[in-house]
């Protein structure tokens, strides 16, 4: 016993590691699953390291500033040095391929729009709110202006961290903007003060009887418990999977989650893809009527675009009664945050600029755009994107991915894994305590603010005070060969009906301006 615990002891720390290596290799031949492994026993494994990392070997070594999907470095690089109050700048020109197909041009006008000593973007250059209110032509008890253009679009408690959730609210906050709920349900982490839309998905979250269908008592109660919840929105779908329902996997539903949403700890929460409390077009503009009636808010909805005709009977009803959603939020079919099977992120529904374009051509025909804020959501985050948003029509945006990469987001695309790098879309605690919310919450501020800031500077180099005012040939866009670039209306074949507005004096003053009379 004494001999072989001294061989033991004096044997070389490099034989121990043979000796693993030879169990390992013993291992990787005799186990039946994997091909690789068994043909070419440890070698295999590297290959698997290697898949691992793929993306972030991508990202630093392997692709160009310009190729990377679904944002490159360029655009992530943009994003955090805005986020950080860095330089964002670029030296010796452009790199990108300006004769590529969909490149957007502004068209600058020849004298910029000047500015007097006591405009509001003089004394503060940041200050930018929408140009509509949302439910004043329904005559809501409680209509809402949002005071920024740019705002923090749907992201659950659940798929994302509390750390994060809460850096996104209170960056929020900071910069004057909302907060999308997502249709996880209002969280503590929700609650600091800014404003605040409260999404309903079919699942219901938050507002959920023990049936698991639809609680109005519960929807007053959290209304008028929570006065920061400003507008109501009504998702039947999103970019990512439009009809399928959202997905949360059993790792992520914690004791507090299960909580918040009503749901069981451990096991995947799979949101239906129709919602029980209504099942046609006149059925859900009762439910909204009901909803604003009840609570006292704008009510919007949230949808992917595909098919039009649904969109046509919701828009002729809306004509016909005076009756309908306060708000439309119009996902890109790009994808976004939920985590999606390639064949739907891949191929259900339209990108952002072909599914906008149809559905407020739709409304337009019926003259009533007028009565509708329109929401634009879709890897939009970024200034010159945003004119070409509201020259087609939007009058607000919503960013998810480019709000998770201002406080920390590196692009993983590991957010279905609970094992995102940056804590950012975990519940592991661990990983979550890499998120200072103090920190990131301020770059979140920050990234909105200098966002604004680059977007009134557009808007003055086009000769306008406000971007609602672009209109669509104040915008090319590259679509072919032959004819290189065409003004958006000749592209998308409609001109943008004229958006009221006076002056952002006006606007500043406005009594609804971010939900406040």
């Amino acid at each position: 016993m004494d001999s072989t615990l001294e061989i033991i002891k004096n044997f070389p720390w490099w034989g121990w590691g043979i000796v693993t290596l030879v169990l390992v290799a013993i291992r990787d031949m005799l186990q039946p699953k994997h091909s690789i492994s068994h043909n070419f026993p440890i070698v295999g494994h590297i290959r698997f390291l290697l898949e691992k990392i793929g993306p972030e070997l991508r990202q630093y070594l392997v692709a160009s500033n310009r190729e990377e999907l679904p944002f490159n470095r360029i655009e992530r690089g943009w994003i955090y040095a805005s986020a950080k109050h860095e330089n964002n700048y670029e030296g010796f020109g452009t790199d990108r391929d300006i004769y590529a197909h969909q490149h957007i041009f502004i068209n600058n006008a020849m004298m910029p729009y000047q500015i007097g000593n006591n405009h509001p973007n003089t004394l503060d250059k940041c200050f930018l709110p929408c140009a509509k209110v949302m439910g004043i032509y329904n005559k809501r008890k409680k209509p809402f202006r949002p005071a920024s253009v740019i705002n923090v679009s749907a992201m659950s408690f659940g798929s994302l961290s509390a750390r994060a959730i809460d850096s996104l609210n209170k960056g929020a906050k900071i910069s004057n903007a909302y907060h999308n709920t997502g249709e996880g349900g209002l969280s503590p982490y929700h609650s600091n003060g800014g404003d605040v839309i409260f999404q309903i998905g079919t699942g219901y979250f938050g507002v959920r009887g023990k049936d698991g269908n639809f609680s109005m008592n519960k929807l007053i109660q959290l209304v008028n418990d929570n006065p920061f919840v400003k507008a109501i929105e009504i998702k039947l779908s999103q970019g990512a999977k439009p009809g399928k329902g959202g997905v949360l996997p059993g790792a992520k539903i914690t004791k507090e989650i299960s909580e918040i949403r009503g749901v069981e700890i451990g096991i995947d929460v799979i949101s239906p893809p129709n919602h029980k409390a209504f099942s046609n077009i006149s059925g859900m503009v009762n439910f909204i009527e009901e909803i604003a009636t009840k609570t006292g808010l704008p009510v919007g909805i949230k949808a992917a675009i595909g098919k039009l005709e649904q969109w046509e009977e919701l828009a002729d009803l809306m004509k016909e009664t005076n009756k309908g959603p306060d708000f439309i939020t119009v996902d890109g079919g790009e994808g976004g945050t939920g985590a999606a099977p390639p064949s739907f992120a891949d191929h259900v529904s339209l990108p952002w600029v072909y599914g906008f374009s149809d559905l407020y051509k739709v409304f337009q025909k019926r003259e009533i755009t007028e009565r509708i804020v329109f929401v634009a959501s879709g890897k939009l985050g970024f200034p010159a994107k945003a004119a070409m948003a509201f020259a087609m029509g939007a009058d607000c945006l919503n960013v998810a991915r480019e709000a998770m990469m201002s406080i920390g987001c590196i692009q993983a695309q590991v957010c279905h894994t609970n094992k995102c790098p940056s804590g950012v879309a975990t519940q592991n605690k661990w990983l979550q305590n890499g998120i200072n919310v103090p920190l990131k919450s301020e770059r979140l501020a920050q990234y909105f603010k200098t966002f604004r800031k680059e977007f009134i500077e557009i808007t003055h180099a086009t000769g306008y005070e406000h971007p609602c005012q672009f209109k669509m040939d104040d915008i090319d866009v590259n679509v072919d060969d032959h004819y290189l670039s065409k003004e958006l209306n000749k592209t998308y074949m409609y001109n943008k009906t004229t958006v009221p507005f006076n002056s952002m004096q006006e606007l500043k003053d406005c009594s609804y301006l971010g939900g406040k009379k």
